[in-house]
């Protein structure tokens, strides 16, 4: 009994922290003040509307956009906000009762005080919104809103935008618009003098950039994920099944404070490097399987994206060994070179040259999307393939506050070999700096971890797994 109720405290405790994490912000009202006059910088002409997450229609936690956030912090349902670049101020519409904030782990200031607690010059109840939308177009003629969907937890935007539109906007028997392109169209309906425009671009490009704060809570998405990869490889075994693994992968994330998963965490071996996002977890691993894990918590709403690969047994074979460490020379090359003012194609040519004073010129085939791009696979932020308004492809220079995933990738599919090296890499003044730093990365950092017990080891050994 002693047992059941401490593993029931910890599973409470854990509950806290991570309502905690999600509820209160992790950033001061001057941050979110900041990231609004950027904006308001942008739109002189005009007034921004946003649509802030609805109810969830089930039992489901509430998670609010990741837009509606990045300005406000504000995690209360059906809000709105509006930030008005001619006047220089934002108005905050939400209706909720201090017992409903309450029961939902808000902090009641936020119900009682709410300019106060946020810094949003104009507080009003969601009935408000209609009015104010009508006052405000009889002196602007231009409200700018987003086209594009929110992201909700471990939504990615572009990607959620494409899904609906096959699935539901240009399907047949559905038609719908998206939440986003129905508001765009009842603006137009009701307000046919404004001129509603598209502002994703413009809001996208103020969060490619970190700020300082930014960093401090996605080093921490990343040093969560760190200590889950290590956890998870180090408990590896042949006989160990693979959604074990995954279970435990999210325990050790939400100890530490994860809300969720940044996403369905990907654990390949076997056959299944064939399907590059596999998590299915159906197998049983087996002596001689190489593994890829590809998993990373979200934290306070940001995210983490980070890839190991290591053997099941605990020791690399021969071939594995070779391929592992003809990847890992290309990923230490990308980041000897990640430095700001270089573009990301200005780093692939000096991991081409690498490849080619090694005498490695036979894997230039399998590299040459990494050699483009100089290992940049997507940005990381609030989404885990973080949004940009604007990106150069190679030519995009890298600049402080750029946070991005830099990717390497081989796979010999007939040999059941895949090999991903995933870090999250932040642009400095100086340099760079990995902020996932500490997952094992050489065969020998690999072997020496696999060689102690993990957690379903020492479970196992208590008789308790």
């Amino acid at each position: 009994m002693k047992r059941i109720l401490s593993v029931l405290g910890l599973v409470l405790l854990t509950a806290v922290l991570v309502r905690a994490a999600s509820a209160d912000s992790l950033f001061s009202k001057s941050e979110y003040a900041v990231r609004r006059a950027r904006l308001m910088e942008k739109i002189p002409d005009g007034v921004a509307v946003f649509l802030g997450a609805a109810t969830p229609a089930n039992d489901a936690a509430f998670r609010q956009g990741h837009d509606f956030v990045y300005f406000t912090g504000v995690q209360i349902p059906d809000a709105f906000l509006i930030i008005d670049g001619v006047r220089k101020e934002s108005l905050l519409f939400f209706t909720m009762t201090e017992k409903e904030a309450d029961g939902e782990g808000l902090p009641l200031d936020l119900i009682k005080n709410t300019k106060d607690y946020t810094g949003i010059e104009k507080v009003l109840k969601a009935e408000q919104f209609g009015s104010t939308l009508t006052a405000l177009s009889q002196r602007t003629r231009v409200f700018y809103t987003m086209f594009k969907p929110e992201e909700l937890g471990a939504e990615n935007s572009n990607e959620k935008f494409n899904a609906l539109q096959k699935s539901m906007t240009q399907n047949i028997w559905d038609g719908r618009l998206t939440r986003e392109l129905q508001l765009v169209r009842q603006l137009r309906d009701k307000f046919p003098q404004i001129d509603v425009r598209d502002c994703s671009a413009l809001v996208w490009d103020l969060r490619k950039y970190k700020s300082a704060a930014e960093l401090d809570v996605m080093r921490r998405a990343a040093q969560i994920g760190v200590k889950a990869h290590r956890a998870l490889i180090q408990s590896t075994r042949p006989g160990v099944a693979e959604k074990a693994l995954e279970a435990l992968f999210q325990f050790v994330c939400r100890r530490e404070g994860a809300v969720d998963m940044a996403y369905y965490s990907i654990l390949m071996s076997g056959k299944n490097h064939a399907y590059g996002h596999y998590h299915i977890y159906d197998r049983v691993l087996k002596p001689g399987d190489f593994v890829i894990l590809d998993a990373a918590p979200d934290y306070a709403d940001y995210h983490a994206d980070i890839s190991t690969t290591f053997p099941a047994s605990g020791t690399f074979s021969p071939r594995q060994k070779e391929l592992y460490e003809v990847a890992l020379a290309v990923r230490d090359t990308c980041h000897a070179n990640y430095k700001p003012g270089v573009t990301l194609g200005q780093v692939g040519e000096k991991v081409a040259a690498m490849l080619k004073e090694r005498g490695l010129d036979k894997y230039a085939n399998d590299f040459r999307g990494i050699v483009r791009l100089g290992g940049y696979n997507h940005m990381v932020g609030l989404a885990t393939h973080d949004v940009t308004g604007t990106f150069a492809g190679a030519a995009e220079v890298l600049a402080p506050g750029l946070v991005f995933a830099c990717d390497i990738q081989l796979f010999r599919l007939e040999e059941e070999i895949g090999i991903r090296l995933e870090d999250n890499i932040a642009i400095t003044e100086t340099g760079y700096e990995n902020l996932s730093l500490g997952v094992p990365r050489t065969v020998q950092e690999v072997e020496a971890l696999m060689k102690s017990d993990g957690i379903l080891q020492t479970l196992k050994a208590k008789g308790l797994y």
